[in-house]
């Protein structure tokens, strides 16, 4: 299923989500994960998103659901076009919030690592990325519609 690094680098992550720190991702930590990104998510999409779970979403069922959705036929350039616009807002990613996500979360960048990756992006002169220019890029297509 997992390696043991997979497992204790989704358990880091479940416990970046769990804010209140009670052994399950709820409502209130879904809307702190996505203040954090700078996404809005009303009341309705954060319960379709729990709904989707079939229990509370301890660690264990965040692993089984992580199985579910890796044994499917998921595309991986659905996957990279997913990831990077989560990070973006009205197709443009703040290159300081992504850079201390690069160096903070999962597999940690390095400086270096993390001006290596900048030097490929297209940026604006306030410092943003062009979401739609790094999934081109990565991909070798555009923008996945409806991956928002």
């Amino acid at each position: 299923m997992f390696t043991q690094r997979q497992v204790a680098e989704f358990k880091e992550g479940f416990q970046m989500m769990d804010r209140d720190k009670d052994g399950v991702i709820g409502k209130s930590d879904l809307r702190a994960v996505f203040d954090d990104v700078g996404k809005i998510a009303t009341d309705k999409e954060l319960e379709d998103m729990l709904g989707e779970a079939p229990a509370p979403i301890n660690f264990t069922m965040l692993l089984q659901m992580f199985a579910e959705r890796n044994s499917g036929s998921s595309d991986d350039d659905d996957v990279v076009a997913a990831a990077f616009n989560a990070f973006s807002q009205d197709g443009w990613i703040d290159g300081d919030m992504f850079r201390h996500a690069l160096m903070t979360w999962g597999d940690r960048y390095s400086a270096q690592e993390a001006d290596d990756a900048f030097d490929q992006f297209d940026m604006d002169d306030r410092g943003f990325i062009d979401t739609a220019a790094v999934i081109e890029m990565l991909t070798g297509k555009g923008d996945v519609e409806g991956e928002a």
